[in-house]
């Protein structure tokens, strides 16, 4: 912390403003990033944002990988809805490739995404609460992340960086006990969700704290580039799965919930609302898995050798599923050449791929649309002017993951 002294015209009286720095390991920055502020007294003057603490260079890495070693990469973006970036890359690999997926994986894959978009505002929602003093609801809702993690567990091992799925669907069919959790969350978090509401919506300490909060415009956010929550808390209904629907998100009925102010309050508001049109979603998906009986039932990958791996067990007793396997893993399957981009709504907005390939086995160029990276360049105008203690709950309502700054 440092002052300055401004210098005013003659006669004036001097005032003086102080340098904070916020972060880059200030708990109240939620990842590694800095920001310099400067106060009049407890009132922002200016802020200046950097970036690049955890700078990993994924884009660049990628493209001396084979498709299948990048999936964990995207896991770090935002690691608090990992499974949304696995499917996104998966979902644009199959668009190069001309992978048509059987409409029972686009199900799957719609519960799992809805599931990681419900944990990723459960985490945003309840640490807002946190940065506004309210630390029981934290405590009380992360106990249902993690009966989400558990059914991540049960599908593919994983829990936070899930690096789950493949090109063209799963690695498994999802068993019993993986739908039994699946139930299970949804018998018991709605009751969760609502004391999590009673608690923060009407709450006069947390409405002072964040109505009029951080505001940002519908037209200045779109100015940004802004998508996703904070987007749609400005008023603007844009949704990826609504205006670009992917994984088969045109066979469900659901509401897309829209702000006014684009203040704090709002963006805590919209993700409250998605979360219940999220767990509709699910319900919706698993009543539309009940039609597939027989052989249907057990259908969880698209027909696509040269790029799915094959059964362990084909692996050992036939040469093609050999010969596969082999070229998959060493990363010896071309590509054809082409240009796509293709993008998800992620928990924090439009999470895009775009993808160029020249034929070989790696991609030629790859870029990550990271909605996080695009958010925070707003942060200087939505704060300028308002309190020290306002910063810190503007920057909990956007959500900056710094693994989606920092690609």
């Amino acid at each position: 912390m440092a002052d300055q002294h401004i210098k005013l015209p003659e006669g004036s009286i001097e005032k003086t403003t102080t340098t904070l720095n916020l972060g880059p390991t200030h708990p109240a920055t939620h990842g590694v990033m800095q920001n310099i502020v400067e106060l009049d007294g407890e009132r922002i003057v200016s802020t200046e944002q950097t970036i690049g603490y955890i700078h990993r260079a994924f884009e660049k890495i990628a493209e001396r990988r084979p498709l299948y070693q990048i999936t964990p990469l995207t896991d770090r973006l935002n690691y608090c809805s990992s499974p949304i970036n696995n499917m996104g890359w998966h979902i644009t690999c199959e668009k190069l490739l001309g992978v048509q997926t059987p409409k029972r994986v686009d199900y799957l894959r719609v519960v799992i995404m809805e599931l990681a978009r419900i944990s990723d505002h459960l985490i945003c929602t309840s640490i807002m609460g946190v940065d506004a003093g309210a630390f029981t609801g934290f405590l009380y809702v992360m106990s249902y992340r993690e009966l989400i993690y558990e059914i991540y567990e049960e599908i593919c091992g994983s829990r936070l960086t899930t690096n789950i799925g493949r090109i063209g669907g799963f690695e498994r069919n999802f068993n019993d006990i993986a739908f039994a959790k699946i139930d299970k969350f949804l018998a018991e978090y709605p009751k969760a969700l609502k004391e999590l509401e009673s608690l923060l919506n009407r709450n006069r300490i947390f409405m002072d704290r964040t109505q009029g909060v951080g505001p940002i415009s519908a037209d200045r956010a779109m100015n940004y580039g802004f998508t996703g929550p904070n987007l749609r808390a400005a008023g603007v209904d844009y949704d990826v799965r609504v205006h670009s629907p992917y994984s088969s998100y045109e066979d469900f009925d659901f509401t897309i919930p829209v702000g006014t102010t684009g203040d704090s309050y709002d963006r805590y508001m919209v993700r409250i609302e998605e979360m219940w049109q999220s767990m509709s979603i699910i319900r919706q998906a698993l009543d539309k898995l009940k039609q597939f009986t027989g052989a249907e039932a057990e259908v969880y990958h698209a027909d696509v050798p040269e790029y799915y791996l094959p059964k362990k067990k084909d692996v050992y007793t036939k040469m093609e599923a050999l010969i596969y396997h082999f070229k998959i893993i060493m990363g010896e399957v071309e590509m054809p050449a082409g240009e796509v981009y293709n993008s998800v709504e992620g928990g924090n907005g439009e999470l895009g791929f775009y993808f160029v390939s020249d034929g070989g086995r790696t991609p030629y160029r790859l870029h990550f649309r990271r909605p996080c990276f695009i958010y925070y360049q707003a942060y200087e105008e939505m704060t300028k002017g308002s309190m020290l203690s306002d910063a810190i709950i503007t920057m909990s309502s956007l959500n900056l993951i710094a693994g989606e700054m920092d690609a």
